[in-house]
C-alpha cells in the first residue's frame, strides 16, 4: 500500500518516513505533493521547515529544502522571497513551532501579507520532544508537563491560530481542515490547492491548519486518535474556511 501511495506523486521520495503509525504528517505531505504536481509548480517549490516532527521531511520530498531554526520558518521564507521572487514557498509547521517560539514570526508574516503558503499541523501536543503541553493542548488533556490535565487557571486556554490570523487585514486565505475520513481528506486537498494557487498568482498570504493525530503521545490507537480529532478537537477547533478573498 505504501509503495502505491509513493508512486502517485513525484513529490515524495522512496524513503520510508519516520512518522509513528497513525500519524497524519505523511498524508499531509502526500496531499501537498499532489497539489504541487497538479498546479505544475513542483519544480520551483522550496520547502521550509524548522524544528518539530516534520523536521526530517527534506528526506521525503523531491524539493529544494531549507531547515531553519525553531519557529523561524516565516522569517526564513521572507528572506527567500526577496532573493528568489519567482519561487513557491511551502512552510510546514507544528503547534510548538508556529504558536509558541514562532508566534511573533507567524503573526508578523501574516500581517505583512507575505506571498507564502503555511501548512500548520495541529496535533495538540509536542510530539517530537516527548509529549509536553503545547499552545493548542485542550483543556483537561494530559501531557508530561500537565499530568493532571491542562488547567486554564494555570496554563491559559488553547490558542486558535485561524481565528487569530483572521483578525489581520492582509491574509487572503485561511482554512482549518481534518483528515479523519475520505470526504474531509478531499476538503483538505481542496483547501491546500487554493492556498498554493493563491501563491502562484501572487495574491499573498495563505494559511491552512490541519487537525492532526499523535497516537503515540496521546496514548491512543490510530483509530481512536481519528475519533478524538472528530469528537474532541473539532469542538474546540471548528473546521471551515475562515477567509477566501479573490
Amino acid at each position: 500500500m505504501s509503495e502505491m501511495l509513493y508512486e502517485r506523486t513525484k513529490f515524495l521520495t522512496d524513503k520510508p518516513t519516520h512518522y509513528c503509525p497513525g500519524c497524519t504528517h505523511g498524508l499531509e505531505h502526500k496531499l501537498v505533493g499532489e497539489v504541487l504536481e497538479e498546479l505544475g509548480i513542483i519544480d520551483r517549490t522550496i520547502m521550509i521547515i524548522s524544528v518539530g516532527c516534520s523536521a526530517p521531511a527534506y528526506d521525503y520530498a523531491n524539493l529544494d529544502s531549507i531547515a531553519c531554526l525553531h519557529g523561524r520558518a516565516p522569517a526564513t521564507a521572507t528572506g527567500v522571497r526577496a532573493a528568489l521572487p519567482d519561487s513557491i514557498l511551502y512552510l510546514h509547521q507544528g503547534d510548538g513551532d508556529l504558536l509558541s517560539i514562532g508566534l511573533d514570526e507567524t503573526i508578523s508574516a501574516a500581517s505583512r501579507g507575505e506571498n507564502i503558503t503555511v501548512v500548520f499541523a495541529n496535533n495538540n501536543i509536542y510530539g517530537m520532544t516527548g509529549g509536553q503541553m503545547a499552545a493548542t493542548t485542550l483543556i483537561g488533556q494530559k501531557a508530561t508537563t500537565c499530568p493532571r490535565g491542562r488547567d486554564p487557571k494555570l496554563d491559559g486556554y488553547p490558542m486558535k491560530a485561524c481565528e487569530m490570523i483572521n483578525t489581520l487585514t492582509a491574509p487572503k486565505f485561511i482554512a482549518r481542515e481534518a483528515l479523519y475520513d475520505i470526504p474531509h481528506i478531499n476538503k483538505c486537498k481542496k483547501a491546500l490547492k487554493k492556498a498554493f494557487q493563491n501563491q502562484k498568482e501572487g495574491k499573498g498570504y495563505s494559511f491552512v491548519e490541519i487537525l492532526s493525530t499523535c497516537p503515540t503521545n496521546w496514548h491512543m490507537s490510530p483509530q481512536a486518535s481519528m475519533e478524538h480529532v472528530k469528537n474532541e478537537m473539532e469542538e474546540v477547533y471548528p473546521l471551515g474556511v475562515f477567509r477566501d478573498e479573490d
